[in-house]
């Protein structure tokens, strides 16, 4: 389960705690924390 900071790779990743996504374009990019609620856990 990719946390935030971690560089999990291109995707669009989940957050576990409201459902909100991220997509991540390059993986060199860092996962952010959730836009919506500032959650850490992603799927």
């Amino acid at each position: 389960m990719p946390t935030t900071g971690e560089k999990p790779g291109i995707g669009t990743y989940t957050c576990t705690n409201c459902g909100q996504t991220v997509h991540l374009d390059d993986n060199s990019d860092t996962l952010p924390p959730c836009p919506s609620c500032d959650g850490t856990d992603f799927r």
